[in-house]
This record gives structure tokens, sequence and C-alpha cells, in this order.
């Protein structure tokens, strides 16, 4: 890898994440990320969004959200022409390290079952799919 440095993203990276996510994350089967949904995550848990970064552009991130008591993985997204780089593992090992950090002892992914190419990085990072649970959603 070269010169990448991975980091919480700064309020002002945020619109530049967004569209980072319009081109290198799984965005069909989702409601759309919003500027104001990012800002408030950035503004409750301004650590939980870690940048990949390579000479001031983004190539990676993920959130790792933690609410005191689980540690959840979302929006893992490397740029197309940057994968099976390492960076997915790098942003991994690092959401785990904030976890072990906040007294975290699990942590969960959310990975949709059709997105096929994901699934290789999450099964080479330890995770595996747990059948007995499914996911329930309700739109607010």
């Amino acid at each position: 890898m070269r010169d990448l440095k991975l980091r919480p993203a700064e309020m002002g990276e945020l619109p530049a994440v967004l569209t980072f996510w319009r081109e290198a994350a799984e965005n069909d089967s989702r409601p759309p990320d919003t500027p104001a949904a990012l800002a408030a995550i950035h503004q409750r848990d301004p650590e939980a969004l870690i940048l990949a970064v390579e000479d001031h552009t983004i190539v990676g991130t993920v959130i790792a959200g933690w609410d005191g008591w689980r540690c959840h993985l979302y929006r893992l997204a490397v740029d197309p022409s940057r994968r099976r780089a390492g960076i997915g593992r790098a942003l991994i090992a690092a959401a785990e390290q904030r976890f072990r950090d906040l007294g975290g002892s699990r942590a969960d992914a959310m990975v949709l079952d059709d997105n096929a190419a994901a699934h290789g990085i999450w099964a080479a990072n330890g995770y595996h799919q747990q059948p007995e649970w499914s996911r329930w959603v309700k739109k607010l």
C-alpha cells in the first residue's frame, strides 16, 4: 500500500464521503445516505467513521458503531480500483481495535446476502453468517 493512513473522518470531509459511497459502496438495496444522517453520526461519535486515505484521497471507509453494548460495522467500502490491496482488511482491523479499546467483545457486520463480492473479505477476516438471526426493519 502506498501512503495509506487510517483515521477518523473530519466534519469537512463528510460531503466527500457521500460522493465516495456513490461510487464505491453498495447502494441499491438501502435507503440513500444523506448529509444530515452522516453529520448526526459524526456529531454523536466523531471516531465512528474511519477513513483510509492516500495522498489526501479517500480510498476506503468503515463505520465502527459502538452503542455502549454492541459493536456494529457498516459501510465498508473500498475504491473499486484499489480493491484486493489490503485496504478493507486494514479498515476492519482498525474498527476491531477501536471496539477492543472501548470494551467491546463481539462485532457484527451488516452485509447484504446478495453482495457476494463482500462475503469474501468478511470471511477472510474471521466473520461468519449467523443463520439463526434475521434483520427486521421498519422505515421511520
